[in-house]
């Protein structure tokens, strides 16, 4: 027991005394990638008002396919109440067909269908992480780099009158369902 214990104190010794490595050169600057750099006399302001006026749809460089230019036709547009008071505007492109501006509060963002395994209708906008998911019921704006939800419950008229058909006529579970019984 007396050697093992040694030992050990033997070998944590040199890893404590030894002196950390530290990588030289610069740091790397993530937070000055993320923020626009300001030029000397330009206010926040002025960026975000030449931001708002720019046409964002414009340097979209994305071919679709034939599929996603018919899932684009099944998007909801217009503006769609959400939860807790917001909500979401889905505009089509004018300049580009089957690209989408998806706005909701402060934030715009440029999004393209993609096809989903289960049916759901799906818009997303990879350079801001940013996903629409319709589903038959309901909407939900999400952040995936934020990873969270921007707008939740989100209810289009014609997902309404799912809502309602589903209250009337409920889907009954999978639990629920009586076993069939094989034939012989």
């Amino acid at each position: 027991m007396k050697s093992f214990l040694l030992l050990s104190v033997a070998m944590a010794v040199p890893a404590v005394s030894l002196p950390q490595v530290v990588p030289s050169g610069p740091a790397p600057a993530k937070a000055a990638a993320s923020t626009p750099k300001l030029t000397p006399g330009v206010r926040r302001s002025a960026l975000k008002v030449v931001e708002e006026v720019t046409p964002i749809d414009d340097d979209v460089q994305l071919n679709l396919t034939a599929e996603e230019l018919d899932l684009a036709k099944l998007v909801e547009v217009g503006v769609i109440p959400c939860e807790l008071g917001t909500s979401v505007t889905i505009t089509p492109s004018e300049k580009k067909p089957g690209m989408f501006l998806v706005r909701t509060k402060n934030m715009t963002f440029r999004m393209h269908p993609v096809s989903s395994r289960t049916g759901a209708i799906r818009l997303e906008d990879p350079k801001a992480g940013a996903m629409w998911l319709q589903l038959g019921n309901k909407s939900m704006l999400m952040s995936q780099k934020l990873g969270q939800r921007l707008a939740d419950e989100c209810i289009s008229p014609s997902q309404a009158v799912v809502v309602e058909n589903l209250k009337k006529n409920p889907v009954p579970s999978i639990l629920d369902a009586t076993r069939a019984t094989p034939t012989k």
